[in-house]
């Protein structure tokens, strides 16, 4: 896998926007990766892409993989930013949620990056479980803060088919997640995160002071990006890539040539209401500029759909953009609709 990934940056070089101002190791558990593969992987970038100085490289882990042992081999490959899936800080959520990790863990993982020298850390937290209270979930939260953690991702617990959690409600075991819960949840993250420092950027993430995603705020921006991996995707701001699911057909495709994908022409419109729909989803707001661009006929669309809102006072207009009050966040993918071409 490790040889076909490299393959495949290397097939695709010029599609690279140089030196790399982002590079994240996600998808599954990178962090399983032994130091010797994350070592070629990083050498290769180094030598054949290269990252900016003050390039945010980030790597997802879960918190039973982060041993000392692990940390420090990890700050020596050059990765200085971790995403840890903590997901609660109590033992009873994270048996409901099948985690391998216990609450101890996750805050012992952290202590021993920040005395490695880890400075930079995102973890996630789910609301929304059954069984989650209002209480425990401010305490979730009041923990995350007292941590040196600068960035949270916050998601509400949401029911994949063909999971086991899937399987367990069908059968009557869990209950199906309460929506009403969920809603509140969101909105104590809402009223207490300026308490805990944090500003709540974009629906399902917050940073302390500066500490604002690269990667992800290039996803809500239309910034282009590379995706190398199984199932990959890329987007060169008209184009999106989407590379083979399979595991097996991606490493022998490589060894001749690419992979197998699907190319997505985005035509005008798909990039109009992909503007409309991530850019409501952040505290900026769309960008009035970026809206300009798509000619006056869009500008006119936008501001006579804006009008027909149920409620019009949920788009703030600024200087500079079309922002949502926060106090509609939770309708953001409605409004977003109403919005479209």
């Amino acid at each position: 896998m490790v040889e076909a990934l490299i393959q495949e940056m290397e097939f695709r070089k010029s599609e690279f926007i140089l030196p790399l101002k982002s590079v994240y190791f996600g998808g599954g558990t990178p962090s399983q990766l032994s130091n010797s593969e994350l070592s070629r992987l990083m050498d290769y970038i180094h030598s054949n892409l290269g990252i900016a100085t003050n390039a945010e490289v980030t790597l997802e882990a879960n918190p039973d993989d982060l041993s000392r042992e692990k940390l420090l081999q990890l700050k020596d490959q050059g990765i200085n930013r971790l995403s840890i899936g903590v997901q609660s800080f109590f033992e009873e959520d994270l048996r409901f949620m099948n985690r391998a990790h216990s609450a101890n863990e996750a805050l012992n993982c952290i202590a021993l990056a920040t005395e490695i020298g880890f400075k930079e850390f995102s973890i996630d937290l789910i609301y929304g479980t059954p069984g989650l209270s209002d209480e425990r979930w401010i305490s979730n939260l009041r923990q995350a803060a007292s941590l040196p953690v600068n960035h949270l991702s916050c998601y509400a617990l949401t029911v994949e088919p063909n999971t086991p959690l899937a399987k367990g409600i069908r059968k009557g075991n869990y209950p199906n997640p309460d929506e009403e819960q969920a809603a509140r949840q969101f909105e104590i993250l809402q009223s207490l995160a300026p308490e805990l420092g944090f500003l709540h950027y974009e629906i399902s993430n917050l940073a302390r002071g500066e500490h604002v995603a690269v990667h992800n705020s290039a996803y809500w921006s239309g910034k282009s990006y590379v995706g190398i991996g199984p199932s990959a995707h890329s987007f060169n701001g008209k184009i999106r890539r989407e590379n083979v699911a399979n595991n097996n057909r991606y490493i022998r495709d490589l060894a001749q040539g690419d992979c197998e994908h699907t190319l997505e022409v985005i035509d005008e419109k798909t990039r109009y209401n992909e503007l409309v729909l991530t850019g409501l989803r952040t505290l900026n707001g769309i960008d009035k500029a970026a809206l300009i661009k798509f000619g006056k006929e869009a500008v006119q669309y936008f501001s006579s759909a804006r009008k027909q809102l149920p409620n019009p006072e949920h788009i703030i207009e600024t200087e500079t953009s079309f922002r949502l009050n926060p106090d509609a966040w939770l309708l953001a993918d409605g409004i977003a609709s109403r919005l479209f071409q």
